[in-house]
């Protein structure tokens, strides 16, 4: 018996992917199979912890069988991580599996199942890990009534980004303002900048430099006299789901060239938040 489905493919984010480029960093995207379809995410470029946030549709999906069948055991979706470069095919970078949640039409739309919830797949390149893709994907069965009996899709609008879809409200994190201060030693001799997204900003180029990525947004912070440099960012609140610092360092060379001199991943920024003390608490103890 022929079924019709919707298929969402929520990309919100990959993270510890490894360096395709001689930059140390990376041009990811993601390209999403399911059946005999497949869609691809934006391509972030200079990131390997890239942010796409991302809603792909696959309309019009149809399957045989029965439908408790494909509630239970859906087919397998297939997302693969590629680095583009500007000639040439993509490179390969790994590959991983993933099962959607199933809602049947004469089912609601409620939790505890739906919307689905962000989870961690493990890339893999060959039998070695190649870092991981944060997403939720979700299978959505047309009904007679067709697809307005679907489940609206509740996101952000971001005009900027055209026809790109962002992951709805209720499946993408819940963000906070951090401020990330770094303190350099030796930064005589050292440029601080830190990469986050997609614009470059320029420093002033002195003899070597320290280039920090962290999701897919792009700032920088030059060093002050001390030593210091700071940035506002959007991370989760969820401290789970903050994405690792990755730091790299380059050595600047004549003509505006740079060479890599080595790379390090910070993969939890969990013990450096600083948490403010509890002043209600403090009252109470002064006062017993």
């Amino acid at each position: 018996e022929k079924q019709v489905f919707q298929l969402r493919a929520h990309m919100y984010q990959a993270r510890s992917l490894f360096a395709a480029d001689s930059s140390g960093l990376s041009d990811p995207f993601a390209r999403v199979f399911f059946i005999s379809q497949s869609q691809c995410t934006e391509v972030l470029n200079e990131t390997l912890c890239p942010t796409w946030d991302q809603l792909l549709v696959f309309d019009n999906v149809e399957l045989y069988g029965e439908a408790h069948e494909m509630r239970d055991d859906p087919p397998i979706i297939v997302i693969e991580i590629y680095d583009q470069d500007t000639v040439g095919k993509a490179d390969f970078m790994g590959r991983t599996f993933a099962k959607p949640v199933v809602k049947m039409s004469d089912e609601h739309y409620c939790p505890p199942r739906f919307p689905p919830q962000l989870e961690y797949y493990q890339i893999y390149r060959g039998n070695s890990t190649a870092g991981d893709l944060l997403a939720a994907f979700e299978l959505l069965q047309i009904g007679p009534g067709g697809k307005s009996d679907l489940p609206p899709i509740d996101g952000p609008t971001d005009v900027d980004r055209g026809p790109i879809l962002p992951v709805p409200l209720g499946i993408r994190p819940v963000l906070s303002k951090y401020r990330v201060e770094v303190i350099a030693l030796e930064h005589q001799i050292l440029m601080f900048s830190v990469v986050w997204g997609k614009r470059a900003y320029q420093m002033s180029a002195l003899q070597g430099s320290v280039c920090t990525g962290c999701t897919g947004r792009e700032a920088a912070a030059a060093l002050k006299e001390r030593g210091t440099g700071s940035l506002l960012a959007d991370l989760p609140e969820n401290e789970l789901l903050h994405p690792p610092l990755n730091i790299r360092v380059v050595d600047c060379r004549a003509f505006g060239r740079y060479t890599l001199v080595g790379s390090h991943a910070v993969s939890s920024l969990r013990k450096f938040i600083y948490r403010p003390p509890d002043k209600k608490a403090q009252h109470w103890n002064m006062t017993g």
